[in-house]
């Protein structure tokens, strides 16, 4: 089994990349929806995050402006809250290669997949990147995204040209859904030799 770690900056496709690893039968790992699973109604997490963060949390789970306000100015809280969050991540990431095992290729989807370490936890890595005017194009139209809230993002997030250095595959998706398609299916071919 080969395990690809799947990254890339806010705006740059990383959810299309994956959705057509997908369609291929690849099974893809999404960091992010374990995360909203573990914090959302009735989360795992929940209770941990409440006793720790004292009313960042609701019926619907964590209420994540209330948690952002809480640690995101604070590198001391937004550590406290990654040591309760990331070693439930982990946990999940275990049960989903358990469930695999015959795969050839399995991906780990991680938005700050080089920014946390985790790309000591996978075999290949594969960077998903975009012109930055595209990029900005594509987050600027997100529902309540603003240019300061994009540039905060970008600040917790390395530099997409050192995200590309650190890569072994650059999958760029400034271009037609057709040719990122491809791309997408000569990555698998290579890393499974076809099978």
């Amino acid at each position: 089994m080969t395990i690809l770690g799947l990254t890339g900056s806010i705006g740059m496709g990383k959810s299309t990349v994956a959705a057509m690893l997908r369609d291929l039968g690849v099974p893809v790992f999404d960091a992010d929806a374990a995360v909203r699973a573990l914090q959302g109604p009735g989360g795992a997490l929940v209770p941990q995050i409440e006793a720790a963060f004292p009313g960042t949390t609701g019926p619907q789970g964590v209420l994540r402006e209330k948690l952002g306000q809480a640690v995101f100015a604070d590198p001391a809280q937004l550590a406290r809250l990654e040591a309760i969050v990331h070693p439930a991540v982990a946990e999940l990431r275990r049960d989903f290669l358990a469930q695999h095992p015959d795969a050839p290729l399995v991906v780990f989807d991680i938005p700050l997949l080089f920014e946390k370490g985790g790309d000591r936890s996978v075999d290949v890595v594969a960077v998903v990147s975009a012109p930055a005017d595209v990029q900005a194009q594509r987050v600027l139209a997100r529902p309540g995204m603003t240019a300061d809230k994009f540039a905060d993002i970008l600040k917790l997030q390395m530099p997409d040209a050192d995200k590309r250095a650190r890569a072994d595959h650059v999958i760029d998706t400034g271009t037609s859904l057709e040719r990122t398609r491809e791309q997408v299916a000569s990555l698998v071919q290579a890393l499974t030799g076809g099978n």
